[in-house]
């Protein structure tokens, strides 16, 4: 099983990330004339990266019995 330590950063770098590809959109999204092919390429990684957080996120959360 993997160290909840390194899930945990591994989830902080990967929020950092999420984060960084957002505003970057933002910022392209401003520019003239609008690049909507490497926008789109970038909301592509940034869903990735989002599901790659819910999967962390899922791991972190423990198993309750019923």
């Amino acid at each position: 099983m993997v160290d909840e330590d390194s899930l945990r950063e591994q989830l902080e770098e990967l929020a950092l990330q999420h984060k960084a590809l957002d505003e970057q959109i933002h910022m392209m999204g401003q520019a003239q004339p609008v690049d909507f092919l490497t926008i789109t390429k970038l909301k592509k990684e940034k869903l990735r990266l989002k599901d790659m957080i819910s999967r962390i996120e899922s791991m972190l959360i423990p198993d309750i019995l019923a």
